[in-house]
């Protein structure tokens, strides 16, 4: 059973970089056909994709937060991080990192019944 936990600061400033880190355990995030995911869920608002990174290491982004968005990895730790340049109120949301088995089109709406996913992190972006 693959289980995830986001982690990283609750309240960012704005036009900062906002910087969170999922924690994998029960599975490698190296195997192959998984993608380390992330998506966020503004308030009121529906789930959206960031992105992810593939099993080979490779990063796919939302074409709309493309410009800002960065998804890395470190094998060692069996961990990836995402960081979102330059926020802005906007960007307020909860964000979710996910582990799914196939490749997601980032240009639709995620679904958190397929895969697993950590609890959601709130993250706040206010001066």
């Amino acid at each position: 059973q693959v289980q995830l936990q986001e982690s990283g600061p609750g309240l960012v400033k704005p036009s900062q970089t906002l910087s969170l880190t999922c924690t994998v355990s029960g599975g490698s995030i190296t195997t192959s056909y998984s993608y380390s995911t992330w998506i966020r869920q503004p308030p009121g608002k529906g789930l959206e994709w960031i992105g992810y990174i593939d099993y080979s290491g490779s990063p796919v982004y939302s074409p709309s937060l493309k410009s800002r968005t960065s998804i890395s990895r470190d094998t060692s730790k069996n961990q990836y991080t995402l960081q979102l340049r330059s926020v802005t109120p906007e960007d307020t949301a909860v964000y979710f990192c996910g582990r799914v088995n196939f490749r997601p089109a980032v240009w639709k709406t995620p679904n958190k019944n397929v895969g697993s996913w950590g609890q959601g992190t709130q993250v706040t972006v206010s001066s």
